[in-house]
């Protein structure tokens, strides 16, 4: 007996061919499994996707993309349905579907986890961070950054030239935070003797740019009411 999902991968999208056999809830069930074994090799990525054997509604097609998600770090952003071999088809939709996110105020993403020296989260939207940036670690995204959690590497938020963007952590110790243009390092914790300082309270803290400056400020309501989301 063959099996009843098979995934097709290229560089911008998945084709997953569905068993026109197989029932609707036996197909839901495989899918989960396969995505959760293939986890590890898709890694974490945007990706479009097409369906082919069986028949889907726009319903059932949503909850097929929703099991994917659940059981990997794939995101998927869009479904193309015209000729779904080409791999220009879905650099296209990909694309397309890349670009309205980064238009939009009110998309990001989460990612739960700790970054370490050597790893770098390269992201199109804002983001929310559950975990630590450890030192040699590297965020870099085209919206908002905020860190649930301690921030010890370097973070580039508005990579695409957005001058509103800001950084926010719980623990802001960065080597280097850029936003837009601007970068701004992480002040010498020294005394005037050249003595190390004792670590001060954990604050969470918020990064912006005004005039050209990175700030950094503890995050409080009247610091909310100046940042332009």
């Amino acid at each position: 007996m063959g099996e009843t999902v098979v995934i097709k991968g290229s560089k911008s999208g998945i084709i997953l061919v569905l068993s026109p056999d197989a029932s609707y809830e036996t197909l839901k069930k495989d899918v989960a499994n396969k995505f959760k074994d293939s986890a590890s090799f898709f890694g974490e990525a945007y990706k479009a996707i097409s369906f082919k054997g069986h028949k889907l509604s726009d319903v059932q097609q949503m909850e097929i993309i929703d099991i994917i998600q659940a059981n990997c770090q794939l995101s998927i952003l869009c479904v193309v349905e015209e000729d779904p071999e080409t791999e220009e088809n879905f650099r296209q939709a990909l694309e397309k579907k890349l670009n309205e996110q980064d238009n939009s105020n009110n998309t990001g993403q989460f990612y739960k986890g700790n970054l370490r020296s050597g790893q770098v989260l390269d992201v199109e939207t804002s983001i929310v961070i559950i975990g630590d940036i450890k030192p040699g670690a590297k965020v870099i995204s085209k919206g908002n950054v905020i860190i649930l959690g301690s921030l010890q590497g370097n973070v580039y938020a508005g990579a695409a030239g957005n001058v509103n963007a800001f950084v926010v952590a719980l623990d802001m110790q960065p080597v280097q935070i850029r936003i837009a243009d601007a970068i701004a390092r992480s002040p010498d914790n020294t005394d005037k003797k050249g003595k190390k300082q004792k670590n001060t309270a954990h604050e969470t803290k918020i990064a912006y740019l005004e005039d050209g400056n990175i700030y950094i400020e503890p995050l409080d309501k009247d610091v909310l009411s100046e940042i332009q989301l």
